[in-house]
C-alpha cells in the first residue's frame, strides 16, 4: 500500500503544506543566489568598463601625443634630408643606444575605379582565348589567379602588383591595354598613421610592445 494513501486527510494536508513550505524556501534560496550573482556580475562589468573607458582615453591621448612628437621629428629630419623624398609620411627613429625604435606607418587603402573593372574584362578575355591557354602553359592559372576578386568583390593589391610583373610576357593589344587600364584605374586612399614601438633584447632581437590603437 502507498504510504501517502495510508495517511488521513489531515495528515496529507499537513504533508502538502510542509512540501509547499520547502519548495518556497528552495525557491527563495535560488532567487537569493541569482540576485547575488547578478549583483556581482553588474559590479564586475561596471568596474571593468570603467577601467576600459579610462584605458581607451589614455591610449587616445597617447596616440595624439605620438602624432605631435613624430611630426616634430619628421620636420627636424627633413631639414637635413634624412627622410626619402618619396616618403609619404612613414619613417623610423631610433635612440642613440640603438635599442629602442619607433616607427610611423602610413596606412592606406588601395582602390580601383571603373577602368580597372574594364581591364579585368579585357585581360580575362585575352587569357581565356584558346591560343593563349595552350601557349601560356603553367603560368596561365597563375595569371588568372591574380585578377580573382576577394570575398568583398575587390581586387587584391598584392596580386595585382604581381600581375604587373608579367607585363612584358605578351604583346597582344588586349593584354597591353588591360594592364594599362588597371594601372590607370589604381589609386591609394590614406587612412591613418599607425605606430610600432620596439625594444631590442640582449640577443639583438627587436620585440614589439603590444599597444593596439589602430582603430583610433
Amino acid at each position: 500500500m502507498n504510504e501517502i494513501s495510508a495517511l488521513t486527510a489531515d495528515q496529507r494536508k499537513a504533508l502538502m503544506a510542509e512540501l509547499a513550505k520547502e519548495n518556497k524556501a528552495e525557491k527563495a534560496k535560488r532567487e537569493k543566489a541569482k540576485k547575488k550573482y547578478e549583483n556581482n556580475k553588474d559590479t564586475s562589468i561596471d568596474e571593468l568598463m570603467e577601467e576600459a573607458v579610462e584605458l581607451s582615453l589614455t591610449i587616445a591621448r597617447f596616440k595624439k601625443k605620438a602624432h605631435t612628437v613624430m611630426d616634430i621629428h619628421r620636420e627636424a629630419i627633413n631639414e637635413y634630408g634624412g627622410i626619402r623624398s618619396n616618403s609619404q609620411g612613414g619613417f623610423t627613429i631610433e635612440n642613440s643606444k640603438n635599442n629602442k625604435r619607433i616607427t610611423r606607418r602610413r596606412d592606406t587603402d588601395p582602390s580601383w575605379d571603373e577602368r580597372a573593372n574594364k581591364a579585368v574584362e579585357i585581360i580575362k578575355d585575352f587569357l581565356l582565348s584558346e591560343g593563349i591557354k595552350k601557349t601560356s602553359g603553367r603560368v596561365h592559372p597563375i595569371l588568372m589567379g591574380f585578377i580573382q576578386r576577394n570575398n568583398n568583390g575587390d581586387l587584391e593589391y598584392a596580386k595585382v602588383m604581381e600581375l604587373l610583373e608579367y607585363e612584358d610576357t605578351f604583346q597582344d593589344p588586349r593584354w597591353v591595354k588591360g594592364l594599362q587600364l588597371i594601372k590607370e584605374g589604381y589609386s591609394i586612399t590614406f587612412k591613418k598613421f599607425g605606430y610600432e614601438f620596439k625594444t631590442k633584447d640582449k640577443n639583438g632581437k627587436w620585440n614589439r610592445l603590444e599597444l593596439n590603437f589602430s582603430s583610433l
